[in-house]
């Protein structure tokens, strides 16, 4: 009778913690992959820009001439997916693919799209990724189910932009990670180089990261139940989601940017990003610089580094 109670009171115990961490498992993934956006996420997001009065200029400038304009498609899975776009005023054969990071979208990408469209005159695409601007979805990719996305917009810039347009793909935070992703795809010739601002490793170790951080959690167990929850409802998991083994894979020329100051995706992810990439690459370590601030903080800088890194590959 006593050891039938041990064995009873021991699978309620059981029972409680498998309830305890499935429970927790959705609550993470929901905190952490459903979509923030809000009715006024566009109206905030140019007042963000809109701090910088040159900004404020160019976007006025740019909706006087109908030059900043919407596009969409439909994803192979029927989504429908946003962009937005500026032709070059010089007929430019460049163009650069902007993305965005995490619940950010691509009107709070702007200032590199002044980067490439003003200052060097290409034309530029800013798609929203999945659940973030006016790009449909509940659960946010954190990059990696993106990079086919990316791959699609590549496409359109073609149409648009013509078949030998070249192509830089810059990406900041997850659309920094988004764009390392990408760069181990088999590309179209198009895509010249890359520009990587403040992306993490992979999502596993991002997650881990916030986890110690925030929250004081190990690893252990919630984030690989969580990971297995995603690979369950999505079909993807936060290991396979690795800008690291990806990278390893890519052949073209990439810049690397980081502020020393990051806490959000911290500063020593880059360095082994930067490792493991081979062939061409640069690294940029800005000082006291903190999270996706390295543009704002030194932008004439910023401005000059990728004007040259870039320019040594698109002519």
């Amino acid at each position: 009778m006593k050891n039938k109670k041990l064995i009873i009171g021991g699978g309620s115990i059981l029972l409680l913690l498998v309830v305890i961490l499935t429970g927790g498992s959705i609550y993470m993934f929901d905190v952490s992959l459903k979509t923030k956006v809000t009715p006024t996420d566009e109206a905030d997001s140019y007042t963000y820009l809109f701090e910088h009065p040159y900004m404020e200029h160019w976007v006025d400038s740019l909706r006087n001439h109908s030059a900043l304009r919407d596009t969409f498609i439909i994803a192979e899975d029927g989504a429908k997916l946003h962009a937005l776009y500026v032709k070059s005023p010089l007929q430019s054969p460049n163009t650069a693919l902007i993305i965005h990071g995490y619940t950010d979208n691509a009107i709070r990408m702007l200032m590199i799209g002044h980067l490439y469209n003003h200052e060097l005159g290409y034309n530029i695409l800013l798609p929203d990724l999945r659940a973030h601007g006016k790009s449909e979805g509940e659960y946010i990719q954190m990059g990696w189910k993106d990079r086919l996305d990316v791959i699609r917009w590549i496409d359109v810039a073609k149409e648009m932009y013509g078949d030998s347009t070249r192509m830089v793909i810059h990406g900041i935070s997850m659309g920094a990670a988004t764009t390392v992703m990408t760069s181990g795809e088999h590309l179209p010739e198009n895509i010249k180089c890359f520009v990587e601002d403040c992306g993490y490793t992979s999502v596993w170790d991002e997650f881990a990261y916030k986890l110690k951080t925030e929250y004081g959690l190990p690893a252990f167990p919630l984030l690989y139940t969580t990971s297995l929850y995603c690979q369950l409802k999505k079909r993807w998991n936060f290991k396979e989601a690795s800008a690291y083994k990806q990278i390893e894979k890519c052949t073209l020329p990439m810049f690397f940017i980081h502020g020393d100051k990051d806490t959000y995706v911290p500063t020593w992810m880059v360095y082994p990003l930067y490792e493991a990439k081979q062939g061409d690459k640069e690294l940029w370590v800005v000082p006291g610089v903190e999270h996706a601030a390295a543009y704002w903080d030194y932008t004439d800088d910023y401005v000059q580094k990728t004007k040259n890194f870039v320019g040594k590959y698109i002519q």
